[in-house]
């Protein structure tokens, strides 16, 4: 897992429409959620009602959100941009969703699943990393966004994020043939 404290890695992608967003896009935000998403896992499905809610919530408070999908689309093409952009509207994302051709992104992030969540503080220094909640397709416990809410709530207020982090659980990125991380 990325360090806690390390710096938020840049990026320079597009969204399905072609528009692109940086890191410095969101540089006047207190906080900052990385997401690394897809269209078909369904533990992104389970959530994914529950993460546009968080979104709509912790907007107004200042927080930045962009999702970020670096699954292979050539061998997954539910994931393709067309379908990421239909995805979009469906779920009622509010927020970039961009695609990480070159999966270069998601490798600096050492994202390893979807979802996969950081959240970092207003000079981009990572205080939070892994699961939205404990509530996973079928186990029977609602889907609240318990632990992303309680690490921005404390991001928000200026007090220091719980150390006590779970990491994300979900389906593997999906890497193209050769490009799989030396992190696992």
């Amino acid at each position: 897992m990325l360090p806690l404290g390390t710096a938020a890695p840049d990026f320079q992608l597009p969204d399905a429409g072609g528009k692109h967003f940086s890191l410095a896009s969101f540089r006047d935000k207190p906080a900052l959620v990385v997401a690394f998403i897809c269209n078909h896992c369904p533990y992104v499905k389970h959530l994914r009602a529950g993460f546009a809610q968080i979104v709509r919530d912790y907007a107004p408070c200042g927080a930045a959100f962009v999702a970020i999908n670096a699954n292979d689309a050539k061998h997954y093409p539910d994931d393709s941009p067309a379908k990421m952009a239909e995805e979009a509207k469906s779920a009622g994302y509010t927020f970039p969703y961009l695609v990480d051709e070159t999966q270069a992104v998601a490798k600096a992030y050492h994202a390893a699943c979807t979802p996969d969540f950081f959240l970092f503080d207003r000079g981009r220094r990572l205080v939070y990393r892994g699961q939205f909640d404990a509530s996973r397709p079928g186990n029977g416990i609602p889907v609240t966004g318990k632990d992303l809410r309680a690490a921005l709530d404390a991001e928000l207020a200026g007090v220091p994020t719980s150390m006590l982090q779970s990491p994300s659980m979900g389906c593997n990125i999906k890497w193209k043939h050769g490009q799989e991380p030396d992190y696992f």
